[in-house]
């Protein structure tokens, strides 16, 4: 992949669960070592878990020394190209639920064309772990009494352009950039008397201790 597509300002892209989770690891491990008392931990690891970009990581470990050295960027740097999500034999074309329920989530191969059918039923589908047939795929969603809510993780790209008729057809989505060499996956189709969600991915529980505290 060309250098010419990283941006020379990476503060703006977008951070992964897994960037948040190996920030998380630096407070914990600055908390053993006494440089962080518990109720610090707890409110550094909300913050974590709110941030969307690497600028709003960063922060949170700026001041952290560990184990005689400078904390190195805790935020990796940004790779344009998420070519492991790219390839493998594809997956089902068609997620029917009538009358019934249908979960399609871990590490399965999206198709160039997916088609969800819900009629007086419900499908889920999470793209969290999912591989991409090909760079650009399609879900077309047909929702008559029913819903379908499509999960999308941080690194991917999306495009929504579907239709409610008499129903909702939603992208309830924070604002996200474009990630060059993404997987891009549109959404389209049409919900009658039914409901069509694309939301981003599901939120991290919160800890005991913070449910303590609130």
């Amino acid at each position: 992949m060309s250098d010419e597509l990283v941006p020379a300002d990476q503060s703006h892209m977008r951070a992964s669960d897994a960037d948040r989770e190996r920030i998380a690891q630096v407070l914990h491990q600055a908390t053993a070592e006494g440089r962080l008392d518990i109720h610090e931990l707890d409110e550094r690891l909300v913050a974590v878990y709110a941030a969307k970009t690497y600028g709003e990581l960063v922060p949170i470990t700026a001041d952290l020394v560990l184990s005689g050295l400078p904390q190195t960027p805790a935020v990796p740097q940004y790779q344009p190209a998420v070519t492991n999500r790219i390839g493998g034999e594809p997956g089902s074309a068609v997620s029917v639920a009538f009358w019934s329920g249908v979960n399609r989530k871990g590490g399965w191969v999206v198709p160039r064309m997916h088609n969800a059918v819900a009629i007086m039923g419900g499908i889920e589908i999470d793209l969290t772990h999912a591989n991409f047939a090909e760079r650009e795929v399609t879900i077309s969603c047909f929702a008559f009494w029913g819903g379908v809510e499509i999960r999308v993780p941080d690194d991917i790209n999306v495009k929504v352009d579907g239709f409610g008729f008499m129903g909702a057809f939603e992208e309830q989505l924070s604002s996200r950039r474009h990630i060059p060499g993404a997987p891009t996956v549109r959404i389209t189709g049409l919900a009658i008397m039914g409901a069509v969600e694309v939301k981003g991915p599901k939120k991290k529980k919160k800890s005991a201790l913070r449910e303590l505290l609130d």
